[in-house]
């Protein structure tokens, strides 16, 4: 079935002149490395098409990777291919500009909750949205041309979504493609230092984390992060997000949440060892996969609600289940 929806998708690539690529609001490493590592791959084909990478936020996280396009008034797209990455719901797609193309593929790994695109190319399975961007170079690699930009772009996605290679969708193919990459001469040392390094307030914040977070009856780990904290410490919205990591390591808590305040509502970054959560998130108007998801709840009351559920959750588990450390 993937090498149908490839061939499919690189046909409809070959009939146009004018490409944009989007991506999911408030991105992460994957959004971005899939976003501007196919613009690499495509820019590179194909020199006399015009490919774009146009949204409507901005990250500071992978900032290194390189910049986006800059906007365009509507006109500009109705002649266009759109391409959607890493985006689960069109809610959730960065440019609304999005649904003026005149045709849409959507190339995803998340589980599929809501079908959008006249082309879709879907794999759960995956480790990431930049996995299937580098096994859709290396299923026509003889066509396309990959430079060592787009691979660095590529390779940032695939591992911080996969967590460093360690989360359960990493496969064979995983390392497979990541070593196609690694073949273009990636300077994977500057790399992990821009992923790695950190200002000093972040380490700060970290001391907070742990003084502050909380761990239920059975296991869950969670902290609270709101507005005042986030400005105390300086911190962005993808720096607070990421305090969810801080807690991932607390032996016998196998689900961990973060609640962070943001733009009048609290976002949650669940994400859990074995525990399936992708379920619990989507009760709260959110989703992503088996074990990393995000959600909303609107207030503390309904926090609380998510926190016992989770908890719940976890008890059924670990009573159903041995061999979970």
């Amino acid at each position: 079935m993937s090498l149908q929806a490839m061939t499919a998708i690189l046909n409809k690539i070959k009939e146009y002149d004018r490409i944009v690529i989007f991506r999911h609001k408030r991105p992460d490493g994957d959004a971005v490395g899939s976003s501007l590592g196919l613009r690499g791959i495509l820019r590179a084909t194909y020199p006399q098409k015009e490919i774009s990478v146009i949204n409507c936020d901005h990250t500071d996280f992978v900032a290194f990777l390189g910049e986006e396009d800059g906007p365009q008034p509507d006109e500009y797209f109705r002649e266009a291919l759109g391409i959607v990455v890493d985006t689960g719901t069109p809610a959730r797609i960065s440019n609304p500009q999005y649904a003026l193309c005149r045709e849409l593929i959507k190339l995803d790994h998340h589980i599929p909750i809501e079908t959008y695109g006249d082309l879709q190319w879907v794999e759960e399975e995956r480790s990431s949205c930049c996995e299937m961007i580098a096994t859709f170079y290396n299923t026509f690699r003889d066509e396309l041309v990959l430079t060592k930009e787009a691979a660095t772009c590529i390779y940032t996605g695939m591992v911080t979504d996969s967590g460093r290679f360690r989360f359960r969708e990493v496969s064979p193919d995983t390392l497979r493609a990541a070593a196609t990459l690694l073949e273009t001469g990636i300077d994977l040392e500057t790399l992990y230092a821009q992923l790695y390094m950190k200002d000093f307030e972040v380490f700060k914040f970290r001391a907070h984390v742990y003084e502050q977070m909380q761990i239920t009856e059975n296991g869950v780990a969670y902290l609270y992060v709101d507005d005042a904290t986030k400005e105390r410490f300086g911190l962005s919205h993808e720096q607070a997000s990421a305090s969810v990591s801080y807690l991932e390591n607390i032996r016998g808590s196998l689900i961990w949440l973060a609640f962070i305040e943001a733009e009048g509502e609290i976002r949650v970054r669940l994400r859990s060892r074995f525990v399936t959560v992708s379920e619990l998130a989507e009760r709260y108007g959110g989703g992503g996969h088996a074990c990393a998801a995000g959600a909303f709840v609107r207030d503390k009351d309904e926090m609380n609600k998510l926190i016992a559920e989770a908890d719940a959750l976890l008890k059924d588990y670990k009573e159903t289940h041995e061999g979970w450390l």
